[in-house]
């Protein structure tokens, strides 16, 4: 008689299974690109059979666009946090260029790239795409409002104000898989220059800014 115990499968709960292949999918994205979420690729990613993904994404296309979704919520959310209970608008703003300049930030500059490339062609991303960029500018429009109000920022349209500084630092992360290292300061800090023009900031004002304070 074997004396061996069968041990008892742990089974994922479909949120928690959803999550996982999601979280896989959008960790793909970043790192290798949208063309390469696929629903086979990602069940090797997680050694599990294809039609295991198909169950929770039937379409391929679907599962491309949650990806792109959670990747970018999450750039946003670490980039500028929808609750900000420490510090002022200044230094929130000034903590978002920081963290939007450089390479780390390549890896999602590369993704907006690749998403907006592709949702020409696929419906279901160009709506996750629209999404995101709505999702950018109100997050940012509502820091600018706070700076209004407590007499930080001046702008009689902080809504504009959100989209051009968004579309200046676009601009410049098109060129995230282009040589930077000759580019003039000037270009460099074209969204930092913009910002502090439009919220009627001197020129400076967002540089060497300290950190928000992490509460007691």
């Amino acid at each position: 008689m074997s004396s061996s115990v069968q041990r008892k499968r742990v089974r994922k709960t479909p949120e928690a299974r959803r999550a996982e292949i999601v979280e896989t999918a959008a960790r793909v994205a970043l790192t290798e690109g949208l063309e390469c979420v696929t629903l086979r690729r990602i069940a090797e990613e997680l050694a599990v059979r294809p039609g295991l993904i198909s169950h929770y994404f039937p379409s391929a296309e679907d599962l491309v666009g949650e990806a792109f979704s959670v990747a970018a919520t999450g750039e946003l959310d670490a980039l500028l946090p929808a609750e900000r209970p420490h510090g002022t608008p200044t230094q929130w703003l000034a903590r978002y260029f920081a963290l939007s300049a450089g390479e780390a930030y390549d890896d999602i500059s590369r993704l907006w790239i690749n998403a907006r490339h592709l949702s020409r062609y696929r419906p279901v991303l160009r709506d996750r795409v629209t999404e995101q960029e709505l999702a950018s500018d109100d997050r940012l429009e509502q820091l600018i409002h706070e700076g209004v109000a407590r007499g930080e920022f001046r702008t009689d349209d902080p809504r504009a104000t959100a989209i051009q500084i968004l579309v200046v630092l676009d601009g410049l992360g098109a060129h995230a898989n282009s040589d930077r290292t000759d580019r003039p300061e000037a270009v460099t800090r074209m969204a930092l220059t913009t910002a502090e023009r439009e919220l009627g900031l001197p020129h400076g004002a967002l540089t060497d800014v300290p950190p928000p304070a992490e509460p007691a």
